[in-house]
């Protein structure tokens, strides 16, 4: 596949699934949208615009349904969209992916009043994915390579909320994945 074609591919996944909620008053498009928005407005890097976007993606390759957290399943969707992802990115997108969760369990530890700031699906998913880290596991975080970024990932995906908000469409932020993506022979 070509680059564009692997964009497509994903632009049309979204076309296809990204309607779906998942215990926010947005869809996984106007999630991914947003998130990617707000990093480009704050003239985040180029890989961090992207993995904002895709961040979620691993929401859309699974069909366990929307309401999983209800049911006290946690579909690890982090690691399932970096493992889709690194099929055809560079680390640079798919590790910040791998470590949004692992970084919202982080600041719930590390930063005063994070989890308070929360929305009730975020909260209601972190109690799945183990709860606010203990000081061993932030010690191990925080040597990760790509650490940093999903920290500023993670502020995003959490400003990426806003029911009424107008943001541009995908193609508008094909030249933000392009540059990051690994066509194999």
């Amino acid at each position: 596949m070509t680059s564009d074609e692997i964009i497509d591919t994903i632009f049309r996944t979204y076309a296809e699934r990204g309607h779906r909620h998942y215990g926010e008053d947005v869809t996984e498009t106007q999630h991914a949208l947003q998130c990617a928005t707000f990093a480009r407005d704050n003239n985040e890097e180029p890989a961090l615009v992207a993995a904002c976007l895709l961040h979620d993606f691993g929401h859309l390759a699974h069909d366990l349904g929307e309401d999983i957290a209800d049911h006290g399943v946690d579909a690890c969707h982090e690691d399932l969209g970096a493992a889709v992802l690194s099929k055809w990115f560079v680390p640079e997108i798919v590790e910040p992916v791998r470590l949004h969760v692992a970084a919202k369990r982080y600041l719930c530890a590390r930063q005063a009043g994070y989890f308070e700031g929360l929305s009730e699906a975020s909260r209601k998913s972190l109690e799945l994915q183990g709860g606010p880290m203990n000081e061993d596991e932030m010690t191990v975080f925080e040597s990760l390579p790509h650490y940093a970024a999903a920290l500023r990932l993670r502020l995003y995906d959490d400003m990426g909320k806003v029911s009424d908000m107008t943001t541009p469409e995908f193609e508008s932020f094909r030249s933000f994945l392009k540059p990051f993506v690994q066509v194999r022979a």
